[in-house]
């Protein structure tokens, strides 16, 4: 997927093309939906589960049904024109940004749909040890840090790089940051 950026003008939700090209996101805008509909379910599946059940009244239209969940997800993560980042870049890797919202701090979709975990496949355990490779600390100290053994820190190790399709570490390490692991 090409470099995108999204805004919102007039209360509508618009994308920026890499050509340039400006556009309202709507229903008729059906590949593009659907694109970004397809991340959403990979790799938010709790933010996709929230929105399926908040937009279900409308399934039977299943091009506005998509376009209601992608334009929800778009609005409460990538709202602000800018030129820093593209808010998709090629890749389908989402930068998201804190857009200003008048429910922020008391919405019930803030951390769901709002700034969304990234699913990584790895179990928390596994995470909790690859946060720390991540950090550049070694297996024993992690198996201290964790009061884990080596052997087990190791076998936590193998096991995220073999669901995650990486290596080594420096191969992880790009992986985790391009793909936001760790921020908080």
């Amino acid at each position: 997927m090409e470099g995108l950026e999204f805004y919102i003008l007039d209360d509508e939700l618009w994308c920026l093309h890499p050509d340039g090209n400006n556009e309202q996101v709507t229903e008729r805008n059906a590949d593009l939906v659907k694109r970004i509909l397809t991340i959403i379910r990979e790799y938010y599946p709790e933010a996709y589960k929230d929105l399926t059940k908040w937009y279900r009244k409308s399934a039977a239209n299943a091009p506005y049904y998509q376009f209601l969940i992608v334009n929800r997800f778009c609005r409460c993560n990538f709202g602000n024109l800018d030129s820093t980042k593209r808010d998709i870049e090629p890749g389908g890797i989402f930068n998201f940004e804190r857009v200003n919202c008048p429910m922020r701090g008391e919405c019930q979709h803030e951390g769901i749909v709002c700034h969304p975990k990234f699913n990584s496949k790895l179990s928390d355990a596994e995470l909790r040890v690859m946060e720390l490779v991540y950090q550049g600390a070694s297996n024993n100290d992690i198996a201290d840090t964790l009061y884990l053994s080596p052997h087990t820190v190791k076998n936590h190790i193998k096991a995220a790089y073999a669901k995650l399709g990486i290596h080594d570490k420096a191969e992880f390490v790009r992986h985790a940051a391009k793909h936001n692991f760790f921020d908080k």
